[in-house]
Protein backbone atom coordinates (compact mmCIF):
# COMPACT_ATOMS: atom_id res chain seq x y z
CA UNK A 1 0.00 0.00 0.00
CA UNK A 2 2.60 2.51 0.99
CA UNK A 3 6.19 2.66 1.55
CA UNK A 4 5.95 3.28 4.94
CA UNK A 5 3.80 0.45 6.08
CA UNK A 6 3.99 -2.26 2.84
CA UNK A 7 7.96 -2.68 2.43
CA UNK A 8 7.38 -6.74 2.54
CA UNK A 9 10.94 -7.54 1.93
CA UNK A 10 12.14 -10.04 4.36
CA UNK A 11 11.27 -13.17 2.24
CA UNK A 12 12.61 -11.61 -0.65
CA UNK A 13 15.75 -10.89 0.87
CA UNK A 14 15.61 -14.46 2.58
CA UNK A 15 14.79 -16.24 -0.83
CA UNK A 16 16.73 -14.64 -3.08
CA UNK A 17 20.05 -13.52 -1.68
CA UNK A 18 23.35 -16.13 -2.77
CA UNK A 19 24.92 -18.16 -0.22
CA UNK A 20 28.02 -16.80 1.02
CA UNK A 21 31.31 -19.01 0.83
CA UNK A 22 33.61 -19.18 3.79
CA UNK A 23 36.16 -19.07 1.43
CA UNK A 24 35.02 -16.15 -1.00
CA UNK A 25 34.09 -12.62 -1.48
CA UNK A 26 30.34 -12.09 -1.18
CA UNK A 27 27.84 -12.39 -4.02
CA UNK A 28 25.36 -10.19 -4.95
CA UNK A 29 21.63 -11.26 -4.97
CA UNK A 30 20.42 -11.53 -8.89
CA UNK A 31 18.43 -9.16 -8.80
CA UNK A 32 21.84 -6.55 -8.05
CA UNK A 33 23.56 -8.37 -10.88
CA UNK A 34 21.69 -7.08 -13.60
CA UNK A 35 21.45 -3.26 -14.72
CA UNK A 36 23.94 -1.10 -14.63
CA UNK A 37 27.35 -1.50 -12.66
CA UNK A 38 27.29 0.00 -9.28
CA UNK A 39 30.49 1.40 -7.60
CA UNK A 40 29.06 0.41 -4.27
CA UNK A 41 31.23 -1.96 -2.30
CA UNK A 42 29.77 -4.95 -2.36
CA UNK A 43 29.56 -5.33 1.33
CA UNK A 44 27.81 -2.40 1.39
CA UNK A 45 25.12 -3.26 -1.14
CA UNK A 46 24.58 -6.52 0.67
CA UNK A 47 23.80 -4.71 4.32
CA UNK A 48 21.65 -2.13 2.32
CA UNK A 49 19.12 -5.30 0.53
CA UNK A 50 19.00 -6.42 4.08
CA UNK A 51 18.65 -3.15 6.26
CA UNK A 52 15.08 -4.25 6.75
CA UNK A 53 15.29 -7.68 8.14
CA UNK A 54 14.13 -7.98 11.73
CA UNK A 55 17.48 -9.27 12.22
CA UNK A 56 19.67 -6.58 11.56
CA UNK A 57 16.96 -3.74 11.26
CA UNK A 58 16.55 -2.35 14.97
CA UNK A 59 20.46 -1.71 14.69
CA UNK A 60 20.51 -0.72 10.83
CA UNK A 61 17.99 2.07 11.36
CA UNK A 62 19.66 4.26 13.57
CA UNK A 63 23.00 3.58 12.19
CA UNK A 64 22.06 4.81 8.32
CA UNK A 65 24.95 7.10 7.98
CA UNK A 66 27.67 3.54 8.07
CA UNK A 67 25.09 2.24 5.14
CA UNK A 68 24.90 5.83 2.82
CA UNK A 69 26.37 8.78 1.95
CA UNK A 70 24.72 11.35 3.74
CA UNK A 71 24.34 15.28 3.88
CA UNK A 72 23.88 17.15 7.30
CA UNK A 73 20.74 19.44 8.31
CA UNK A 74 23.00 21.46 10.74
CA UNK A 75 21.59 22.96 13.79
CA UNK A 76 22.40 25.95 15.54
CA UNK A 77 21.80 28.40 18.76
CA UNK A 78 19.93 27.21 21.79
CA UNK A 79 18.08 23.99 22.01
CA UNK A 80 13.89 24.64 22.10
CA UNK A 81 13.93 23.11 25.86
CA UNK A 82 11.00 21.19 27.15
CA UNK A 83 10.40 20.66 30.74
CA UNK A 84 10.79 17.25 31.78
CA UNK A 85 8.27 15.66 34.21
CA UNK A 86 8.88 12.18 33.96
CA UNK A 87 6.07 9.90 35.23
CA UNK A 88 5.35 6.16 35.28
CA UNK A 89 3.14 4.94 32.16
CA UNK A 90 0.51 3.82 34.53
CA UNK A 91 -2.06 3.17 31.64
CA UNK A 92 -2.92 0.50 29.57
CA UNK A 93 -4.28 -0.27 26.47
CA UNK A 94 -6.76 -2.87 24.58
CA UNK A 95 -5.85 -4.41 21.55
CA UNK A 96 -7.74 -7.83 19.85
CA UNK A 97 -9.77 -8.21 22.68
CA UNK A 98 -7.28 -8.11 25.53
CA UNK A 99 -5.63 -5.68 27.81
CA UNK A 100 -1.75 -4.87 28.20
CA UNK A 101 0.25 -2.39 30.04
CA UNK A 102 1.90 0.46 28.66
CA UNK A 103 5.49 -1.02 29.64
CA UNK A 104 4.53 -4.16 27.67
CA UNK A 105 3.95 -2.22 24.16
CA UNK A 106 7.69 -1.53 24.21
CA UNK A 107 8.70 -5.05 23.13
CA UNK A 108 5.03 -6.37 21.74
CA UNK A 109 5.60 -3.52 19.38
CA UNK A 110 9.21 -3.58 18.73
CA UNK A 111 10.17 -0.43 20.23
CA UNK A 112 13.65 1.34 20.21
CA UNK A 113 12.82 4.93 21.30
CA UNK A 114 10.07 6.74 22.85
CA UNK A 115 8.77 9.90 23.92
CA UNK A 116 5.07 11.24 25.17
CA UNK A 117 4.98 15.08 25.62
CA UNK A 118 1.98 16.53 26.98
CA UNK A 119 1.16 20.63 26.60
CA UNK A 120 5.01 20.55 25.59
CA UNK A 121 6.34 18.97 28.87
CA UNK A 122 7.96 15.82 28.48
CA UNK A 123 6.47 13.11 30.97
CA UNK A 124 8.50 9.86 29.27
CA UNK A 125 11.38 9.54 27.59
CA UNK A 126 12.74 5.66 27.03
CA UNK A 127 15.54 4.03 25.04
CA UNK A 128 16.56 0.78 24.05
CA UNK A 129 18.49 -1.70 22.61
CA UNK A 130 21.44 0.61 23.59
CA UNK A 131 20.17 3.92 21.14
CA UNK A 132 20.87 7.06 23.67
CA UNK A 133 19.69 10.89 23.62
CA UNK A 134 22.41 11.43 20.40
CA UNK A 135 21.32 8.45 18.65
CA UNK A 136 19.68 9.61 15.11
CA UNK A 137 16.73 7.23 14.28
CA UNK A 138 16.18 7.04 10.40
CA UNK A 139 12.12 8.51 10.05
CA UNK A 140 11.48 6.72 6.69
CA UNK A 141 8.38 8.26 5.69
CA UNK A 142 8.18 10.56 7.91
CA UNK A 143 10.56 12.34 5.85
CA UNK A 144 7.36 13.05 3.87
CA UNK A 145 5.71 15.11 6.42
CA UNK A 146 8.74 17.40 6.52
CA UNK A 147 9.36 17.65 2.56
CA UNK A 148 5.58 18.97 2.94
CA UNK A 149 6.75 21.91 5.66
CA UNK A 150 9.51 22.35 3.10
CA UNK A 151 6.40 23.61 0.78
CA UNK A 152 4.77 25.02 3.03
CA UNK A 153 7.84 27.52 3.36
CA UNK A 154 8.81 27.81 0.30
CA UNK A 155 5.03 29.19 -0.68
CA UNK A 156 4.85 31.45 2.14
CA UNK A 157 8.80 32.85 0.65
CA UNK A 158 7.06 33.15 -2.79
CA UNK A 159 9.54 30.54 -4.70
CA UNK A 160 6.12 29.22 -5.10
CA UNK A 161 3.70 30.74 -6.75
CA UNK A 162 0.29 29.03 -5.79
CA UNK A 163 -0.38 24.84 -4.80
CA UNK A 164 -2.35 24.95 -8.19
CA UNK A 165 0.18 25.30 -10.27
CA UNK A 166 1.32 23.18 -12.32
CA UNK A 167 4.35 20.94 -11.13
CA UNK A 168 5.54 21.34 -15.24
CA UNK A 169 5.91 25.37 -14.37
CA UNK A 170 9.15 24.44 -12.27
CA UNK A 171 10.33 21.07 -13.62
CA UNK A 172 9.85 21.81 -17.33
CA UNK A 173 11.77 18.25 -17.12
CA UNK A 174 8.49 16.52 -16.58
CA UNK A 175 6.73 17.64 -19.75
CA UNK A 176 5.15 14.98 -21.41
CA UNK A 177 5.13 12.43 -18.59
CA UNK A 178 2.34 11.42 -16.36
CA UNK A 179 3.25 14.88 -14.19
CA UNK A 180 2.12 17.16 -16.95
CA UNK A 181 -1.28 18.67 -16.31
CA UNK A 182 -0.37 17.40 -12.20
CA UNK A 183 -0.56 20.64 -9.33
CA UNK A 184 1.18 20.40 -6.66
CA UNK A 185 -1.37 20.12 -4.74
CA UNK A 186 -2.24 17.00 -6.25
CA UNK A 187 1.15 15.69 -5.66
CA UNK A 188 0.91 17.06 -1.86
CA UNK A 189 -2.09 14.82 -1.43
CA UNK A 190 -0.57 11.54 -3.01
CA UNK A 191 -3.53 12.41 -6.20
CA UNK A 192 -1.25 12.61 -9.20
CA UNK A 193 -2.45 9.89 -10.89
CA UNK A 194 0.92 8.84 -12.08
CA UNK A 195 1.90 4.98 -12.60
CA UNK A 196 3.62 3.97 -9.62
CA UNK A 197 2.39 1.51 -7.43
CA UNK A 198 3.64 1.29 -3.79
CA UNK A 199 5.05 -2.45 -3.66
CA UNK A 200 7.87 -3.91 -2.62
CA UNK A 201 7.97 -7.52 -4.28
CA UNK A 202 12.00 -7.96 -5.06
CA UNK A 203 11.64 -11.35 -6.58
CA UNK A 204 9.23 -9.62 -8.83
CA UNK A 205 10.32 -5.91 -9.14
CA UNK A 206 7.92 -3.83 -10.35
CA UNK A 207 8.85 0.04 -11.05
CA UNK A 208 9.12 0.47 -7.74
CA UNK A 209 11.18 -2.06 -6.85
CA UNK A 210 13.43 -1.64 -9.33
CA UNK A 211 13.67 2.24 -8.29
CA UNK A 212 14.64 1.36 -5.00
CA UNK A 213 17.29 -1.53 -6.09
CA UNK A 214 18.81 1.27 -8.73
CA UNK A 215 19.16 4.50 -6.49
CA UNK A 216 19.23 3.68 -2.99
CA UNK A 217 20.97 0.22 -3.13
CA UNK A 218 23.25 0.08 -6.59
CA UNK A 219 23.27 4.48 -6.68
CA UNK A 220 22.94 3.83 -9.93
CA UNK A 221 20.25 6.34 -10.31
CA UNK A 222 18.64 9.13 -9.17
CA UNK A 223 15.52 8.00 -7.32
CA UNK A 224 13.24 11.24 -8.78
CA UNK A 225 14.58 10.88 -12.17
CA UNK A 226 11.85 7.90 -12.57
CA UNK A 227 9.54 10.78 -12.81
CA UNK A 228 10.45 12.21 -16.74
CA UNK A 229 9.37 9.06 -18.31
CA UNK A 230 6.48 8.05 -16.12
CA UNK A 231 3.11 6.96 -17.55
CA UNK A 232 -0.25 8.14 -15.87
CA UNK A 233 -2.98 5.61 -14.98
CA UNK A 234 -6.03 8.00 -13.24
CA UNK A 235 -7.10 11.79 -13.49
CA UNK A 236 -5.06 13.74 -11.56
CA UNK A 237 -6.97 14.64 -8.36
CA UNK A 238 -9.59 11.42 -8.55
CA UNK A 239 -8.14 8.89 -6.75
CA UNK A 240 -5.73 8.75 -3.80
CA UNK A 241 -2.22 6.09 -4.25
CA UNK A 242 -0.01 6.54 -2.01
CA UNK A 243 3.95 6.76 -3.89
CA UNK A 244 6.96 7.77 -2.69
CA UNK A 245 7.61 9.24 -6.16
CA UNK A 246 5.20 12.20 -5.47
CA UNK A 247 7.03 13.50 -2.16
CA UNK A 248 10.37 13.20 -4.44
CA UNK A 249 8.96 15.52 -7.26
CA UNK A 250 8.58 17.71 -3.94
CA UNK A 251 11.87 17.59 -3.08
CA UNK A 252 13.31 17.48 -6.36
CA UNK A 253 10.87 20.99 -6.61
CA UNK A 254 11.85 21.98 -3.29
CA UNK A 255 15.37 22.12 -4.79
CA UNK A 256 14.92 23.73 -7.96
CA UNK A 257 12.77 26.94 -6.19
CA UNK A 258 15.52 27.07 -3.76
CA UNK A 259 18.66 27.00 -6.05
CA UNK A 260 20.25 24.74 -3.41
CA UNK A 261 19.75 21.22 -1.52
CA UNK A 262 17.17 19.96 0.00
CA UNK A 263 19.57 19.90 3.33
CA UNK A 264 20.62 23.12 3.29
CA UNK A 265 16.38 24.32 2.73
CA UNK A 266 15.47 22.41 5.83
CA UNK A 267 18.74 23.71 7.82
CA UNK A 268 17.43 27.34 6.94
CA UNK A 269 13.79 27.28 6.88
CA UNK A 270 13.00 24.33 10.10
CA UNK A 271 16.07 22.96 11.48
CA UNK A 272 17.34 26.05 12.43
CA UNK A 273 14.46 27.95 13.68
CA UNK A 274 12.86 24.86 15.54
CA UNK A 275 15.42 25.28 18.14
CA UNK A 276 16.70 21.51 17.31
CA UNK A 277 19.54 19.87 19.44
CA UNK A 278 21.52 17.65 17.27
CA UNK A 279 22.05 17.91 13.37
CA UNK A 280 19.95 15.97 11.23
CA UNK A 281 20.97 14.16 8.27
CA UNK A 282 19.24 13.05 4.38
CA UNK A 283 20.68 9.51 3.25
CA UNK A 284 21.33 10.06 -0.64
CA UNK A 285 21.24 8.45 -3.88
CA UNK A 286 24.20 8.79 -4.94
CA UNK A 287 28.05 10.08 -4.25
CA UNK A 288 28.50 13.97 -3.31
CA UNK A 289 27.97 15.59 -6.75
CA UNK A 290 25.35 13.34 -8.52
CA UNK A 291 23.37 12.00 -5.34
CA UNK A 292 20.23 13.53 -4.28
CA UNK A 293 18.73 13.60 -0.95
CA UNK A 294 15.97 11.10 -0.25
CA UNK A 295 13.51 13.52 0.46
CA UNK A 296 10.55 10.78 0.12
CA UNK A 297 11.96 8.68 3.07
CA UNK A 298 15.71 9.54 3.99
CA UNK A 299 16.03 11.95 6.71
CA UNK A 300 17.29 11.19 10.45
CA UNK A 301 16.89 12.77 13.33
CA UNK A 302 17.14 11.91 17.29
CA UNK A 303 13.76 11.50 19.33
CA UNK A 304 13.59 14.67 20.56
CA UNK A 305 14.25 16.86 17.65
CA UNK A 306 11.42 14.22 15.89
CA UNK A 307 9.15 15.44 18.79
CA UNK A 308 10.05 18.94 18.14
CA UNK A 309 8.83 18.40 14.81
CA UNK A 310 5.57 17.22 16.20
CA UNK A 311 5.17 20.03 19.06
CA UNK A 312 5.80 22.60 16.21
CA UNK A 313 2.57 21.30 14.64
CA UNK A 314 0.47 21.30 17.69
CA UNK A 315 1.84 25.05 18.11
CA UNK A 316 0.10 25.93 14.66
CA UNK A 317 3.40 26.21 12.89
CA UNK A 318 5.62 27.91 15.72
CA UNK A 319 8.52 26.52 17.50
CA UNK A 320 10.55 28.10 20.36
CA UNK A 321 8.73 31.56 19.69
CA UNK A 322 9.29 31.59 15.48
CA UNK A 323 7.24 30.84 13.37
CA UNK A 324 8.16 28.16 11.08
CA UNK A 325 4.79 27.99 8.67
CA UNK A 326 1.63 29.77 8.49
CA UNK A 327 -1.36 27.94 10.78
CA UNK A 328 -3.42 27.85 7.95
CA UNK A 329 -0.61 25.21 5.92
CA UNK A 330 -1.09 23.53 9.52
CA UNK A 331 -4.90 23.18 9.38
CA UNK A 332 -4.28 22.60 6.23
CA UNK A 333 -1.87 19.76 5.92
CA UNK A 334 -3.91 17.96 8.54
CA UNK A 335 -7.13 18.23 7.00
CA UNK A 336 -7.94 14.84 4.95
CA UNK A 337 -8.34 15.60 1.55
CA UNK A 338 -10.65 12.11 0.96
CA UNK A 339 -12.24 9.63 3.17
CA UNK A 340 -10.84 8.22 5.96
CA UNK A 341 -11.20 4.64 4.96
CA UNK A 342 -8.03 3.37 4.84
CA UNK A 343 -6.46 1.39 8.05
CA UNK A 344 -4.36 4.67 9.04
CA UNK A 345 -7.38 6.81 8.54
CA UNK A 346 -7.20 10.09 5.63
CA UNK A 347 -4.41 12.11 4.18
CA UNK A 348 -3.59 15.70 3.78
CA UNK A 349 -0.49 17.18 2.85
CA UNK A 350 1.79 14.35 3.34
CA UNK A 351 0.19 13.62 7.02
CA UNK A 352 -1.44 11.00 7.92
CA UNK A 353 -5.29 11.80 9.69
CA UNK A 354 -6.94 9.34 12.41
CA UNK A 355 -10.67 8.58 11.47
CA UNK A 356 -12.67 10.03 13.82
CA UNK A 357 -10.10 11.93 15.88
CA UNK A 358 -8.45 15.26 15.77
CA UNK A 359 -5.22 13.34 15.51
CA UNK A 360 -2.84 12.78 12.88
CA UNK A 361 0.73 11.54 12.46
CA UNK A 362 3.42 11.32 10.29
CA UNK A 363 4.09 7.61 10.03
CA UNK A 364 7.31 5.79 8.61
CA UNK A 365 8.55 2.29 7.63
CA UNK A 366 8.27 -0.65 9.80
CA UNK A 367 6.71 1.80 13.01
CA UNK A 368 8.16 5.06 12.95
CA UNK A 369 5.70 7.96 14.46
CA UNK A 370 5.07 11.45 14.93
CA UNK A 371 1.35 11.56 16.34
CA UNK A 372 -0.20 14.74 17.06
CA UNK A 373 -3.35 14.86 19.24
CA UNK A 374 -4.52 18.63 19.72
CA UNK A 375 -7.43 17.43 21.81
CA UNK A 376 -5.01 16.37 24.60
CA UNK A 377 -2.21 18.79 23.68
CA UNK A 378 -0.22 15.54 23.48
CA UNK A 379 2.97 14.51 20.95
CA UNK A 380 4.10 10.95 21.03
CA UNK A 381 7.24 9.99 18.68
CA UNK A 382 7.90 6.09 18.56
CA UNK A 383 10.41 4.68 16.80
CA UNK A 384 10.65 1.12 16.30
CA UNK A 385 12.18 -1.85 14.24
CA UNK A 386 9.08 -3.98 13.25
CA UNK A 387 9.26 -7.01 10.89
CA UNK A 388 8.79 -6.24 7.78
CA UNK A 389 5.79 -8.95 7.65
CA UNK A 390 4.31 -6.80 10.50
CA UNK A 391 1.32 -8.47 10.83
CA UNK A 392 -0.90 -6.62 13.10
CA UNK A 393 1.65 -4.58 15.09
CA UNK A 394 0.66 -1.44 13.31
CA UNK A 395 -2.81 -1.65 14.39
CA UNK A 396 -1.87 -2.46 17.85
CA UNK A 397 0.71 0.74 17.63
CA UNK A 398 -2.35 2.76 16.84
CA UNK A 399 -4.08 1.70 19.73
CA UNK A 400 -0.98 2.52 21.98
CA UNK A 401 -0.56 5.63 20.56
CA UNK A 402 -4.58 6.63 21.00
CA UNK A 403 -4.22 5.54 24.61
CA UNK A 404 -0.61 7.56 25.32
CA UNK A 405 -2.71 10.49 23.98
CA UNK A 406 -6.01 10.03 26.39
CA UNK A 407 -3.23 9.24 29.45
CA UNK A 408 -3.76 12.15 32.23
CA UNK A 409 -0.04 11.39 34.09
CA UNK A 410 -0.89 12.11 37.99
CA UNK A 411 0.65 15.65 39.13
Amino acid sequence: MKFARNFRVVAAFLAFSAPVSASAQQDLPAQLQTGAKSDVPVATQIMRWHMNDGDVNSFAFRNMDQLFTTRTVAHSGSPWAFPKVERPMDFSYSFAGKTFTAEQAMERTYTNALLIMKDGRIVTEIYRNGSNERTRFMGWSMTKSITSTLVGAALADGLITSLDDQIIKYLPELKGSGYDGVTVRQILQMRSGVDYEERYDFANPGIAASNHINALVKNVARFADVARTIKRKSKPGEVFAYKTIDTAVLGWLIERVSGGSVAAYTARKLWEPLGTEADGFYIMDGQPGTGREFSGAGFNATLRDWARIGQMMLDGGVANGKRIVSEEWVKAAQAPAGPETGPEGGYGYQWWTMANSPAYSAIGLQGQYVYVDPACRTVVVKLSYYPPAEGSVGQETMAFLAAASAWHPAP
